[in-house]
């Protein structure tokens, strides 16, 4: 499933994670690993053609408090703007704007999420609709 990510990485970011309960890369089945490539493939092109992006990041995330959690795999516009706002790219960037905590505007999320979907064709059936607020309800 494709959702918009609840962080501070910006307007655009999107997870792409396995509707199953998944802790490990390994742990994919043959659909799921399959699907994965071409989904994570048409998920960056969309960030691209909507925020025309210096790069886009495309990196693994797992862990809860420590311990391998439910994968997830983080699709982020990078902008030359976030870059020299805080000095950094890479690692350290996603560092720097978790530190600093700057929420997206829910509504700047919700007009993303539309102008998105349509991109993604046939996966919209995977996309979330809603954007999760920081308590996990739904707007």
């Amino acid at each position: 499933m494709v959702e918009h990510a609840v962080g501070p990485l910006g307007v655009g970011t999107l997870v792409v994670k396995p509707v199953r309960h998944v802790l490990h890369v390994a742990d994919l089945d043959e659909s799921e690993s399959a699907a994965l490539g071409p989904l994570l493939r048409r998920v960056s092109a969309a960030v691209t053609e909507l925020v025309r992006p210096e790069q886009v990041y495309v990196c693994l995330w797992s862990h809860a408090g420590g311990e391998p959690g439910h994968i997830h795999f983080v699709v982020q516009p990078v902008r030359r703007a976030d870059m020299e706002r805080f000095d950094a790219f890479g690692p350290a960037l996603q560092g720097a704007m978790f530190a600093e905590d700057e929420r997206p505007d829910p509504a700047a999320v919700e007009e993303f999420c539309a102008r998105v979907r349509p991109l993604l064709g046939s996966a919209q059936d995977e996309v979330m609709s809603s954007y999760r607020l920081p308590d996990g309800s739904a707007k």
